[in-house]
């Protein structure tokens, strides 16, 4: 069982306790399938979590959801126990919450009254589609455009590994509107996944496997009114939605690793090697203690995070970077170390660990790559906290 003691901490409340207990009783009463298909798989673990009420806390309370308004805190946690049991069930519930993230912080009454209520409940399934294929990281960078046409919006370019693509009822989707250079010219739109012109122009298979496409918009004709913010502002919508969710990807690789350190501790202690268990050997006992000390490292700078963002600052740049970058870092040599401590297991198609060593790489590239929260950090470090 991972360890609960971090639940003290004055970080969280007694409701996140509340919710953590709420959260490990609905997982331990699921039966999580992964050997099926992905799209059907995801479609039904919306569906479950918007019955078991997890998606609630997703959305604000005006349109159904658990909080006033998004709090990291309750995310952090539904992440790190989602990812502890599964990584699609994870999977599912972020891209709820990062793909109407948008909406919840700039949507207007209309937006929010008609797609985060479906939302909440687990009716709608939501992506956001930012990346393209020569701007990741480099939001700014963005090619796609939108042309202003009376009171329609004409979009046109592609977006590439956007998770649900093929799934998703409608698409948060940010591009070139004009206004200004680089990101004073980008805007944020929501566009239906029935809208014609907007297609799926390829589906993308990755080690641990989900709902990833290729969009592809040609002459694409949305409403002004889908319009998230005012125009120029995509670039501020990006960043703000990323700053409340990019804390919940280092709660995810959290729950990763530890469930890497359980099953560890599981296997040394039984396992035995030269007539003594393995975890007798002073080669796993320092392992077992870097990866103790890694994961309570990782927890402190979440829960740092998390509180900040829902008690003391309107951004958090600094702390979730600081946050995502060394959980996700850590959470890979904690799960490379499980492996390594199962031995042929580890590598094993089937095995926990092997699933979790595919299920933790992506996370130190999505929402801002390792390499560029360095970036973050060392710019707001010389910047000083603003």
């Amino acid at each position: 069982m991972a360890d609960r003691t971090y639940l003290g901490w004055p970080f969280l409340e007694d409701r996140h306790r509340e919710l953590k207990k709420q959260l490990d009783d609905w997982c331990q009463k699921q039966e999580f399938k992964h050997d099926e298909d992905i799209d059907d798989i995801c479609r039904e673990l919306v569906k479950d979590l918007g019955k078991g009420e997890i998606l609630r806390y997703c959305v604000p309370a005006s349109s159904g959801g658990a909080t006033e308004h998004l709090d990291v805190r309750s995310l952090a946690l539904c992440r790190e126990t989602l990812s502890y049991h599964s990584g699609l069930a994870d999977f599912s519930f972020a891209m709820q919450g990062l793909g109407s993230g948008a909406i919840s912080l700039f949507g207007t009454e209309i937006q929010q009254g008609t797609y985060l209520p479906g939302i909440a409940a687990g009716k709608l399934i939501a992506a956001f589609a930012l990346s393209e294929a020569d701007a990741g990281s480099d939001v700014a960078a963005l090619a796609m455009t939108a042309d202003r046409d009376g009171d329609t919006y004409i979009l046109n370019g592609e977006k590439t590994w956007i998770s649900n693509g093929g799934i998703a009822d409608f698409y948060c989707v940010f591009a070139r509107t004009g206004e200004g250079p680089g990101a004073r010219g980008l805007s944020a739109f929501v566009v239906d996944a029935t809208a014609s012109g907007l297609s799926i122009a390829d589906r993308i298979d990755t080690i641990a496997p989900h709902p990833l496409a290729k969009l592809s918009f040609v002459d694409c004709r949305v409403s002004v009114d889908a319009m998230i913010g005012g125009p120029g502002e995509g670039f501020k919508v990006a960043m703000a939605t990323l700053d409340v969710f990019r804390t919940t990807v280092a709660a995810a690789a959290l729950g990763f690793a530890r469930r890497a350190l359980d099953e560890a501790l599981q296997h040394t202690s039984t396992r035995k090697l030269f007539g003594e268990p393995l975890s007798a050997l002073q080669m796993t006992e320092s392992a077992i203690a870097d990866m103790a000390t890694e994961i309570d490292a990782s927890a402190l700078l979440i829960y740092r995070s998390a509180w900040a963002k829902d008690c003391h600052q309107s951004r958090v740049t600094r702390e979730a970077a600081m946050a995502k970058l060394y959980a996700t870092e850590a959470a890979q040599k904690i799960i490379d170390r499980a492996v390594q401590l199962f031995g042929g297991q580890g590598v094993t198609k089937g095995n926990i660990a092997e699933s979790l060593y595919r299920e933790i790489r992506a996370l130190r590239i999505y929402e801002g790559a390792s390499e560029v929260q360095k970036v973050i950090i060392a710019r707001q470090t010389y910047g000083g906290r603003d």
